[in-house]
């Protein structure tokens, strides 16, 4: 039988993915590509990569951007304190390797958002570095074939697969390996309903020969989410909108949304105090899921009589709809904002 690794890359060669388009790039690409890659599936982040290069063509014109342009770009992609660490690596790769991707992984997993998988992915598939990756993809694919019980969050068991990591990787083609193992995993060993009659390397896997492979990767715990509520308050004057900048930590950090309050009687109170209002809308409520808690949000929709000034509080603005959506918003925001943009509500 051929070494894992082996039919792995033969396997890669007819049957992964090759129009990728951060494949065969440079490393400030991939970079870029696997940052987006973390917990979003490709097909979800194709397009947000072909923008974002086409605002941001190099390192300099990232770091040059403001913080605002960069989340406005990643709006809708969700965990920001990625796009936001993107943008702060991008001013030290300026400021500390003159604009130019550094070489040495060390430099590299130093830099904000990137971890010893990432690193290690541009290290192999940018410049063919013999370095093992652990992405979720890929620590799937390895404790199905290795037979490694556990959540592999756990540390114990993410130290055994670094270990098979690091022991199956071949001396050659690395990153031929790497792209294959991540590929294997997206589209073969699925987390349901794996492809198993697919898999290259089905002849030894020992989760198919004790049929384990749904069980394996053990889940993670579960708990109970905690439940939250806010809230939103769709202050409107004509066609705009008042938002206001969120704080840079925190869920949303650095992203506009419209003020929030901990109930309706609060916001109302608030706002008949420092606004003119014509009327008043309740929306539908809905939920929007974190990944550690559970935000039930209640949008509030007033209508203004005219617009205050807002010299006196920075971090508010009155934005046209069209020019809000554009802005750096969170998903649950953007789909508020469509509803008052096709003047459904």
């Amino acid at each position: 039988m051929k070494p894992f690794a082996q039919r792995v890359i033969e396997w890669q060669r007819l049957h992964g993915r090759h129009d990728l388009p951060w494949q065969g790039a440079d490393a400030y690409h991939v970079w870029l590509s696997e940052i987006m890659l973390q917990q979003t599936q490709v097909a979800t982040v194709i397009p947000y990569y072909q923008r974002f290069i086409a605002s941001f063509p190099t390192i300099a014109a990232l770091a040059a951007a403001s913080e605002d342009e960069v989340l406005a770009h990643w709006s809708g992609l969700g965990y920001y304190a990625r796009g936001r660490n993107l943008h702060r690596a991008a001013q030290l790769i300026m400021k500390k390797h003159g604009g130019e991707f550094p070489l040495e992984f060390e430099q590299i997993v130093a830099l904000p958002g990137i971890g010893r998988s990432t690193a290690a992915a541009i290290c192999a598939l940018a410049r063919h570095e013999r370095r093992a990756i652990l992405d979720g993809n890929v620590k799937r694919v390895l404790a199905r074939h290795r037979g490694i019980a556990g959540w592999t969050g756990d540390r114990r068991v993410e130290t055994q697969l670094w270990q098979q990591a690091e022991a199956l990787l071949p001396p050659h083609e690395v990153a031929t390996y790497i792209q294959g193992l991540m590929d294997l995993g997206a589209t073969v060993c699925s987390r349901s309903r794996p492809k198993c009659a697919a898999c290259p390397v089905q002849d030894d896997c020992v989760a198919l020969d004790s049929e384990r492979t749904a069980e394996l990767p053990t889940p993670r715990p579960k708990k109970s989410l905690p439940e939250k509520h806010s809230t939103f308050v769709l202050l409107r004057h004509g066609n705009d909108i008042l938002l206001e900048k969120r704080a840079a930590s925190g869920i949303w950090g650095g992203l506009w949304c419209p003020p929030q309050f901990d109930d309706a009687s609060s916001a109302l109170a608030y706002c008949q105090q420092h606004f003119a209002l014509r009327d008043t809308l309740p929306l539908p409520a809905f939920a929007h899921t974190f990944s550690h808690f559970r935000l039930h949000i209640s949008p509030l929709l007033l209508n203004v009589e005219r617009k205050p000034q807002l010299a006196a509080q920075p971090g508010r603005l009155w934005m046209e709809l069209a020019d809000a959506l554009n802005a750096a918003i969170p998903a649950p925001v953007r789909m508020l904002l469509e509803e008052l943009q096709g003047h459904r509500v």
